[in-house]
């Protein structure tokens, strides 16, 4: 497992997380603010593709179609009504997440394959 701490105030919620995997790990410290490349790589890579691999390419979903059912699931869901139609929108996106706030959605996914009974390998 990586971890990414992006600044000093991140640190408690890192420790937090770390200790509640118990597993070894490796922590990536980062000045930027952002989520990383490897974070963002992992998630639509492994966790993505792994979910994929599952059965649900079977029945028609892509990378696209997980990613937003994760983030409705993870910042709640909003509904946009045009031309005569109702649809869902998840209510935040994921690219102006912190490293933390990102290490936090993926675990979300992850934990949530796993109640899939879907593993998702651990980061390199």
């Amino acid at each position: 497992m990586i971890f990414f701490i992006a600044n000093p105030s991140d640190r408690q919620r890192a420790h937090i997380a770390i200790d509640k995997h118990d597993l070894p790990c490796r922590i990536k410290i980062s000045k930027g603010g952002k989520r990383s490349i490897e974070q963002n790589s992992f998630l639509w890579g492994v966790c993505y593709d792994t979910i994929l691999e599952n059965g649900l390419r079977d029945q028609g979903w892509e990378k696209e179609d997980l990613h937003e059912y994760f983030l409705g699931e993870f910042h709640g869901w909003v509904t946009i009504k045009g031309f005569g139609k109702k649809r869902l929108k998840p209510v935040e996106r994921s690219s102006g997440k912190s490293v933390i706030e990102f290490m936090d959605y993926i675990d979300f996914v992850i934990r949530k394959a796993a109640e899939l009974n879907i593993y998702i390998p651990e980061a390199e």
